[in-house]
């Protein structure tokens, strides 16, 4: 269990910086305009417009939440799960959903809308495995 903890840890990790640093979708408008933001991107042009409440949320739920589940999973494999990182962690966990949520809800109103077609790209596939592994992590943290 432990050898299987050591393989998730680092995988949740560079799953999860790839998921921020890669194009998440590309938006096709008009047939020859496209876009292809990563999560980064998304959040900075958010707050570049104005939108400073939405991209604080967007970044503490997709950003935020995320990398610091990693970082306490990371602590309380170290130490054993012997501190207060599984109490914290318990409490972060609740919110790990959210940013998947959060993804979708933007992909599904760029697909409704009728202004933009969008297509999944690799980022969201690292996003996903990078809260599944994570979740695994924690579930295996918790019983160790």
């Amino acid at each position: 269990m432990r050898t299987f903890l050591a393989l998730l840890l680092p995988l949740s990790a560079f799953s999860f910086a790839l998921g921020l640093t890669q194009p998440l979708m590309r938006f096709e408008k008009l047939y020859f305009l496209e876009e292809r933001p990563n999560l980064i991107e998304m959040i900075t042009e958010l707050w570049r417009q104005g939108d400073v409440a939405l991209a604080a949320i967007v970044g503490l739920f997709s950003i935020g939440f995320p990398g610091v589940k990693i970082l306490l999973i990371h602590i309380a494999a170290m130490t054993g799960g012997n501190s207060r990182s599984l109490a914290l962690l318990s409490t972060v966990s609740k919110w790990s959903m959210l940013d998947v949520m959060l993804v979708a809800l933007v992909l599904f109103a760029a697909k409704t809308s009728g202004l933009a077609a969008a297509a999944i790209l690799p980022g969201l596939w690292f996003y996903a495995a990078a809260t599944i592994t994570t979740a695994a992590a924690a579930s295996l943290c918790r019983r160790a």
